[in-house]
């Protein structure tokens, strides 16, 4: 599951709507829905986070979150550290390797870390 597709359900849920129900209101398939929400699409575009904001009557900071959760939620990322530092290349594959073994905890001390850089 991506960070937008958990966001999505949470709405979803919170109204007490099904994925039908969502994606009829949304003008999309209810298997693109299912997919987004299970992290199985790539991340959605502008014009579909604006409508969920629409749907939801969602306003200012949750309506940024939600696009900001959307760029977030590309499952399917490709880093490219040509050019770059031999760590940062590192980096990149390690990250690749083990991510899918890491616990929760390891994965949230990451994010931490990366979200708030001590400069």
């Amino acid at each position: 599951m991506t960070p937008f597709g958990q966001r999505l359900r949470d709405l979803r849920q919170s109204k007490k709507l099904n994925q039908k129900q969502m994606a009829a209101a949304l003008n999309v398939s209810g298997a693109y829905l299912s997919a987004l929400e299970h992290g199985h699409r790539a991340a959605p575009s502008f014009d579909f986070v604006q409508r969920v904001t629409g749907y939801f009557n969602v306003i200012w900071d949750e309506a940024e979150e939600l696009q900001r959760l959307a760029t977030l939620s590309d499952p399917n990322i490709t880093i490219d550290t040509s050019g770059m530092a031999p760590e940062a290349t590192e980096l990149a594959n390690l990250l690749a390797q083990r991510i899918g073994t890491m616990e929760k905890v390891e994965l949230q001390h990451m994010l931490d870390a990366l979200r708030n850089p001590k400069g």
